[in-house]
């Protein structure tokens, strides 16, 4: 196996560099989740109060969703909010996600990598020092292109925690 971080043919350089290290840490995350069942996807840890893979996931999933539309200078559609938010239930803990396909969740993380790819192909490379704002409160800036790298390496953090859930399921 070859591994580089080289953009598409039709990104700027450093915004497809950027794009292919979000692009290569999905596919190591449908790689670490691989043969999963539905009882491994929510299990939750020894004493049941860890954020399980399924709502790991689909916070994931939200964020990159918001990047995205970030990244596009647009507010985030309602569809989507429904569909993958919220971001913290009214405890300020990650939504509870129990039940739902790990096809499924994998599948809407693609998704929205494949609007990122979309968006990417947009920006020049003096795109990524567009300031956007982020955070629970849009109360952070941050550039674009700290966006890009935050994304990868935000989906790798919790990878750890998904190998972890992992390790604790099989000792179960």
């Amino acid at each position: 196996m070859f591994f580089d971080l080289l953009g598409e043919t039709n990104m700027a350089p450093t915004a497809g560099i950027l794009y292919s290290a979000v692009k290569e840490n999905s596919q190591r995350l449908q790689l670490i989740t691989e043969g999963m069942s539905q009882e491994e996807v929510d299990y939750r840890g020894p004493n049941n109060n860890f954020n399980s893979t399924a709502q790991l996931i689909n916070h994931l999933t939200y964020v990159d969703v918001n990047w995205v539309y970030r990244i596009k200078g647009q507010s985030l559609p309602s569809s989507l909010e429904e569909k993958y938010g919220p971001a913290l239930d009214a405890n300020g803990r990650l939504p509870m996600v129990k039940g739902k396909s790990l096809d499924t969740l994998v599948s809407n993380h693609q998704d929205v990598i494949e609007m990122l790819k979309d968006a990417c192909t947009q920006l020049t490379d003096d795109d990524l020092a567009n300031v956007v704002t982020f955070g629970h409160e849009n109360e952070k800036q941050a550039t674009i292109r700290w966006g890009l790298w935050h994304m990868a390496d935000h989906n790798r953090y919790h990878q750890a925690h998904i190998n972890q859930l992992r390790k604790w399921f099989k000792g179960h």
